[in-house]
């Protein structure tokens, strides 16, 4: 068992990201627990260094997990890991904002310290590596995938999940599911991120050069682990292929939901694959 917090998206728009990770984590021995009254972690971390009220939210997350008596807290949203991460290592590398953080919060009954560990479900399935491969029932035989990381999972490098410049933990989680993992220049790239709110035609062409790519690789699918990032590639992409002549979409997974077909759980959807 270990504490689990998911995050607004994952309870919403990306539900399937949620199902599919406590499937599959269950079937490998893993019960992700829920943390019991967790709040959105902020979405951004502030990266003025005054900016002390923008930590509240992810600490208070934490504050959750440590009376919970978790010494480890996993998130799967990309954003979500960056933001309760950066803010972990703030408040333990300078006591003098956790003690601002904790003033701020007088009402919680357990003061933060920095004591919970802040990981993303890439570093839990390394640990089960061998479980993993000892439930591959439907392997990704046949298929190719254009492996996706964004900016959050390995920016700043300090909270990377991989080698920032080269990262391979997608690309060797897809082979030992049984499937093929393009070569993809992108995979780094950013998607365009929030700016999909403001600014659309910006991450129109983000989209069309990142999903463009993949397809010209050979890719059948893009596999990622954020679901702004899949929404700026999969709903923009359907957006885009209406209205540009010769551009086609290509259907964007979880990873989780590559492990949830392999491990025989439920099937992937590669001509219909939707957003929900």
């Amino acid at each position: 068992m270990i504490g689990y917090y998911p995050g607004c998206t994952l309870k919403t728009v990306a539900s399937i990201f949620d199902r599919t990770a406590r499937e599959v984590f269950r079937e490998l021995g893993v019960e992700l627990r829920e943390l019991k009254n967790w709040n959105c972690c902020g979405t951004v971390y502030s990266l003025a260094s005054d900016d002390v009220m923008h930590q509240l939210a992810p600490v208070r997350n934490l504050i959750r997990a440590k009376e919970e008596g978790y010494t480890e807290l996993l998130t799967l949203c990309a954003m979500c890991y960056n933001t309760l991460k950066r803010a972990n290592e703030l408040v333990r590398r300078d006591p003098e904002v956790l003690s601002k953080i904790n003033d701020f919060m007088y009402l919680e009954e357990v003061k933060y310290d920095g004591s919970v560990e802040v990981i993303h479900g890439f570093e839990l399935l390394r640990e089960l590596e061998d479980k993993i491969k000892e439930k591959v029932k439907n392997p990704l035989e046949g298929l190719k995938f254009a492996p996706y990381y964004g900016c959050l999972l390995l920016r700043p490098r300090e909270v990377a999940i991989d080698d920032p410049e080269d990262p391979q933990y997608l690309s060797h989680l897809v082979k030992l599911l049984g499937g093929e993992a393009i070569d993809f220049p992108y995979a780094t790239e950013c998607c365009g991120s929030y700016h999909t709110v403001g600014a659309k035609e910006l991450v129109y062409q983000r989209t069309y050069e990142i999903v463009n790519l993949a397809r010209e690789l050979g890719a059948d699918a893009l596999v990622l682990s954020c679901p702004l990032c899949h929404f700026n590639l999969d709903a923009r992409a359907r957006e885009l292929e209406a209205e540009r002549s010769g551009f086609e979409h290509i259907p964007v997974f979880y990873f989780t939901e590559l492990l949830a077909h392999a491990f025989g759980l439920s099937e992937l959807q590669l001509k219909q694959k939707g957003t929900q």
